[in-house]
């Protein structure tokens, strides 16, 4: 009988399931490569498709193995999945995992200060910066891998007509298109038409140039399909509201962590976000992520952004979770 762990958190409404025991070995020399394996390994995929698939799951569950870093220049490393296979990178799961490292005991921290958590993901090495108040965790601050833009103005055609696409990596490929150019707003009554054009337009651009990474293929497919509502002007920086459909037509709850990264990208390019100044990022259900570029310079051969985002996890379960193998259900199922 399968039996895994988990320990549950979400990260500004979005779940994060982190496999604390029962996954399968996952050899490689790199994260990277292990995602490789993953990705055309049985045995694991049966584990992903059991946590997060239902009854255990749903459509727009998210989580994550744990593996060894690539080297001892990390904490840990991570494999990020959800219902359609495994991602390059995911920042609401880096904010999880750093309050995690810290609320398990993993990583020491002080009762009051900051303590940093190097992760390795599948886009590279990620700096997770969690701080403590009082003993409890209160935000994680994680820097991700150089952003860029990609392509500006991509014309694609769908069902509400002719739309301008910016195309940008954060870790992974987003293409971004203001909610407004195809008259919608970024709200829960417009859940099914956004999650329908960000269908539409993640399929448009699939097999297109714009696609492909600039350096290794691996990280290469469009990942998601960011729609944002333009909110003006804060005294410090831009504000803004974004629903990112991934995957296949997965909603993130959060305002995406490594989406606002991309989104990071695209705004200093449009030099709205300077360093020094700060993106107010609101999600789909109302919960914010804070991003500010830190460093700019080059990375696969474009201009680049440094960034960091910070948001807050907090821990919604343990779970013991068992397959019978006489459960004609199996591995489950996913409704949409």
């Amino acid at each position: 009988m399968l039996e895994v762990r988990t320990v549950d958190y979400h990260t500004a409404g979005e779940p994060f399931r982190i496999v604390t025991a029962g996954a399968p070995d996952i050899p490689g020399a790199t994260v990277r490569e292990r995602r490789e394996h993953a990705q055309a390994a049985e045995d694991v995929d049966r584990v992903r498709r059991t946590l997060c698939h239902e009854p255990r799951g749903h459509a727009d569950m998210y989580g994550c193995f744990l593996v060894p870093p690539d080297d001892a220049g990390a904490r840990l490393g991570v494999l990020f999945w959800h219902k359609d296979g495994f991602s390059t990178a995911c920042g609401h799961g880096t904010i999880a995992l750093g309050t995690w490292a810290v609320e398990s005991g993993l990583v020491a921290a002080p009762a009051d200060g900051e303590t940093e958590v190097a992760i390795d993901v599948p886009s590279g090495r990620v700096a997770a910066r969690v701080a403590t108040v009082g003993g409890a965790v209160e935000h994680v601050t994680f820097r991700n891998v150089p952003s860029y833009v990609l392509a500006r103005g991509v014309p694609v055609d769908t069902a509400r007509g002719r739309l301008a696409v910016d195309v940008a990596y954060g870790g992974a490929i987003y293409a971004s298109v203001p909610a407004a150019a195809a008259g919608l707003t970024v709200e829960p009554a417009a859940y099914g038409a956004l999650i329908a054009l960000g269908r539409e337009v993640k399929a448009a651009l699939s097999e297109t140039e714009h696609a492909r990474h600039p350096t290794d293929d691996r990280l290469s497919g469009v990942y998601g399909t960011i729609l944002f509502d333009d909110l003006g002007e804060n005294a410090d920086g831009p504000r803004q509201r974004n629903v990112t459909v991934f995957a296949d037509g997965e909603v993130d709850r959060s305002p995406c962590g490594s989406g606002t990264c991309a989104r990071a990208a695209l705004l200093h390019a449009d030099g709205r976000l300077a360093p020094g100044r700060a993106l107010t990022h609101d999600s789909i259900v109302g919960t914010t992520f804070r991003a500010g570029v830190v460093e700019t310079g080059r990375a696969d051969g474009r201009d680049a952004v440094v960034v960091e985002v910070r948001g807050a996890a907090y821990r919604t379960g343990e779970h013991r979770f068992v397959l019978d193998p006489r459960d004609p259900v199996g591995t489950g199922f996913v409704l949409r």
